[in-house]
């Protein structure tokens, strides 16, 4: 089974390049982001809890967002194993998905995290919010979410090294520059047949 965390700040390219990794590593991709913003277009009261946060640049309460991933791990489709996008964001959090894991009797393989230049992170979600027109990109929201991150998820790089998952790759340049540099992390991760 082939379970992996896709981490990095906001903008860093995880939606971008999850789909690519998963689908070299055969497994789903389980986004946060993505089940969060369908909640929030549902109208449900998840989405309208995950909204508010979602609007000031905050974190969805972890109780909210780890019963989702709880149960989005059970399905079916996770049996082979799974890319986690936007999750773990605490320690917290963490503590929890080592818990699910044990549940399951499987362990992380890798935690890939993209490093990108704050300034550069800033431009391209400014420039993602003119063209997806997203109420969670204006700039102020944008560097509070940068802030965030900095405080409740980089501890987790260290948590993360010290256990030796960790495997860091360059998010600074062209979309096919870092495309390679994943990749590159993939073949790496992918059993020899």
């Amino acid at each position: 089974m082939t379970t992996v965390v896709l981490m990095g700040p906001p903008g860093a390219g995880k939606g971008t390049h999850a789909e690519l990794l998963a689908g070299r590593l055969g497994v789903p991709v389980i986004s946060t982001g993505d089940i969060f913003r369908a909640q929030v277009a549902a109208g449900t009261d998840l989405g309208r809890t995950a909204q508010r946060y979602l609007d000031a640049g905050e974190y969805v309460p972890d109780e909210v967002t780890n019963a989702m991933v709880r149960e989005r791990l059970d399905a079916g489709d996770c049996r082979p194993g799974f890319l986690l996008d936007g999750y773990p964001r605490t320690l917290d959090q963490a503590a929890v998905l080592d818990e699910v894991l044990a549940a399951q009797a499987r362990s992380l393989v890798a935690v890939v995290v993209l490093q990108v230049d704050q300034e550069a992170l800033v431009q391209r979600l400014l420039r993602r919010a003119e063209i997806e027109h997203r109420s969670d990109d204006t700039e102020e929201v944008i560097r509070r979410r940068l802030e965030v991150y900095a405080e409740q998820t980089v501890p987790l790089i260290s948590l993360y090294g010290g256990r030796g998952l960790l495997r860091e790759v360059d998010g600074n340049g062209e979309i096919s520059e870092v495309r390679e540099r994943v990749l590159h992390v993939a073949c790496a991760l992918t059993p020899a047949e």
